[in-house]
């Protein structure tokens, strides 16, 4: 049995992958010591707030830490020993109150620590650095003082979040917006996407979602959010051309600002990639996910593990469709028990193993260590999720979401489920009923999505959700909407199945229920060609190229347009859910990263893609699969990562308290 992981080793530690450069950014130019610096063998402390603390635990390991010869890490609010014999290392955002406190650790005859080294997130406001310089007995104490720009949680190898989980309600809700927090939104929002400029040394070409208001003077707050970020970013980027040393003075890369409203099904369709029905499906913290193994006659013992990056498995399988992961799964521990007799005593004669095979094999070869446990965990893991699709119905669930996207079911094929499937749960159920709205606004005007509320046996508290679409559609549907009852409309000329994908077969065949794919790939492909129109997606840079960064350099013709509706989606095989035959198969990231990373020098400028709102692991998939499809790094940001379930929460709160 492979499971050496030998061939993800050198993906995960190239240098250039975005979240490798933010890591070594931390460990290179903040935590080890300058090459002019005595005794570099030194310890030294490091000291950081709640904010900077999560910044540093996405982009490091606290072996990483140690190794860059840190002993001990502290909170900068609470009560710290005196060591005086020791430098410090205090990692913070340039706020007052942490000035305040800093300096009082450094102030006075008996300072906590021998020399300070200070390094803020973002930029340090003027009058916080004559705050500092007006004390005189801190400034001989201080080694460095310098803004790292870098306060972004760095989620993914190739995905990072600003932080603000609630942007969707505080930029886009029905009540009336505080202006201040909605400014201020805003600005922090635009700060930290910069800062992922200045960390990567990258001046991008700044592309935005044009607001959809027939007059933007006239256009209400929510309509403009995109734009506005987009201008709040670009002139803090800016700046960087003659404050950052070595900051490039023409446009290097492509940053694509989007917004949720241009894509309201890809939060709440069911996903069925590895990594999606994990964060859909499985009770999961963030990346942990608890699970209970089974010793002898004792109760069962509760683990922990992380999917991250560090597991092979978890990069072979997290963007492979569930299917594809379950027999990749399979042919593992086929092969592992092929090569162990002991492991062929556990197993059925002749007969398909089961995942209660699997498990039961593997506790009873416990001397394979490390390697059996993270094959263990998937065993777990992909037989769980299989059981929740049988359990609640979620092939026939699913096919019917799909059916719906592209046209190919309607109000009979909804009535017929909502009836027939008793063992739907309430989530599933909304879920179901929000695509179909989505997909059929007309559908639920007036009394008739009651009635089909009532149908489904849901609860009125949800019809919320249904109700606050209107306010992620254009403005003059919210108007409508707010003077009446229940409307939806996704472009100027309202019509039946508004929402309906348009249909493009390529002849290709895939996995069953893997047609969807987010609109940001469609996008993000016609942003790499040239092809993305600048009436809808204006651009704020100072050159007007949008071809620049393809693999050959060259810049690619701009075609007519036919602007299209944003909810249209093209109907496709996605080629990540091919079958591993495949020639082009791009099922997993150790296929896509691994070609990557030996090749990674000659690929094309990159994209960024920033999702206002939050964003969805299916479109984190997408990055992924660009990379290699565009021979480009796709890098996607967004105010939040969300699963199901926490966007419908904030579905509910957009509407009227």
């Amino acid at each position: 049995m492979s499971m050496s992981g030998a061939d993800f080793n050198g993906v995960g530690e190239d240098p250039r992958i975005f979240r490798n450069i933010c890591r070594d950014r931390i460990l290179k130019d903040m935590l080890k010591p300058d090459k002019d610096k005595e005794n570099k063998s030194a310890w030294k402390v490091l000291i950081m707030d709640k904010f900077t603390v999560r910044i540093m635990g996405y982009a490091c390991k606290m072996a990483e830490i140690t190794d860059a010869g840190v002993s001990l890490v502290e909170d900068l609010f609470k009560r710290r020993e005196p060591m005086p014999s020791m430098d410090v290392i205090y990692f913070v955002q340039p706020l007052k109150e942490n000035v305040i406190m800093l300096l009082s650790d450094m102030s006075g005859r008996c300072p906590l620590y021998r020399k300070a080294y200070i390094f803020f997130s973002s930029p340090i406001p003027k009058e916080l650095v004559t705050y500092i310089k007006n004390d005189s007995s801190v400034i001989p104490r201080i080694g460095a003082l310098r803004e790292m720009n870098l306060e972004f949680f760095a989620i993914d190898m190739q995905g990072f979040v600003t932080d603000h989980d609630m942007a969707l309600t505080d930029l886009y809700g029905a009540n009336d917006h505080n202006s201040k927090k909605f400014n201020d939104t805003i600005s922090t929002m635009a700060c930290r996407i910069a800062t992922t400029f200045a960390s990567l040394k990258e001046f991008p070409t700044v592309r935005y979602r044009a607001p959809k208001s027939a007059n933007p003077s006239t256009a209400p707050k929510f309509d403009m959010v995109p734009k506005w970020l987009a201008n709040a970013t670009w002139e803090i980027v800016s700046k960087y051309k003659s404050t950052i040393p070595e900051f490039p003075q023409k446009e290097t890369c492509e940053l694509l600002i989007l917004d949720r409203p241009i894509d309201q099904i890809a939060p709440v369709i069911h996903e069925w990639t590895y990594d999606a029905m994990c964060h859909d499906l499985l009770e999961m913290d963030g990346n942990k996910y608890i699970y209970e193994v089974s010793k002898g006659d004792s109760e069962p013992e509760k683990k922990e593990a992380l999917l991250e990056d560090q597991d092979p498995l978890w990069i072979e399988l997290r963007h492979t469709h569930i299917a594809d992961a379950s027999e990749r799964l399979y042919e593992k521990m086929n092969t592992f028990v092929s090569k162990n007799k002991a492991a062929q005593l556990h197993s059925r004669d002749g007969g398909e193993i089961s995942t209660t095979d699997l498990q039961r094999i593997v506790q009873a070869l416990p001397q394979y260590g490390e390697q059996v446990d993270k094959l263990t965990l998937h065993i777990d893991i992909a037989g769980k999720i299989n059981r929740c699709i049988r359990e609640y119905g979620l092939r026939d669930l699913g096919q019917l979401e799909q059916d719906l996207v592209f046209g190919d079911a309607g109000a009979k094929e909804v009535i017929n489920m909502l009836r027939s499937k008793q063992n739907l749960s309430e989530e599933n159920k909304l879920r179901l009923l929000i695509i179909y709205a989505i997909v059929c606004p007309d559908k639920f005007e007036g009394d008739k999505g009651d009635k089909l509320m009532q149908l489904a046996k849901l609860p009125s508290d949800d019809m919320k959700a249904i109700n606050s679409l209107r306010y992620l559609v254009s403005s003059d549907a919210k108007k409508d909407a707010r003077a009446s009852g229940f409307s939806l409309k996704f472009d100027a000329q309202k019509k039946k199945n508004t929402g309906v994908r348009t249909e493009r077969q390529d002849g290709e065949e895939g996995w069953a229920l893997s047609r969807f794919f987010p609109l940001i790939e469609e996008l993000v492909e016609k942003l790499s060609k040239g092809e993305l129109p600048l009436n809808e997606y204006p651009s704020l840079s100072e050159s007007s190229s949008t071809s620049q960064g393809t693999a050959e350099g060259a810049s690619a013709p701009k075609p007519a347009q036919n602007p299209q509706p944003m909810s249209r989606r093209s109907r496709r095989t996605p080629q990540w859910a091919k079958g591993r035959n495949s020639d082009d198969s791009q099922s997993s990231d150790s296929s896509v990263l691994r070609h990557a990373s030996g090749d990674f020098k000659r690929l094309g400028n990159r994209i960024f893609v920033f999702m206002i709102g939050g964003a969805t692991r299916s479109e984190l998939r997408v990055a992924h699969k660009l990379t290699m499809k565009l021979k480009r790094e796709i890098v996607l940001g967004s105010s939040s990562i969300d699963n199901p379930p926490q966007f419908i929460s904030k579905l509910k709160a957009l509407g009227p308290s």
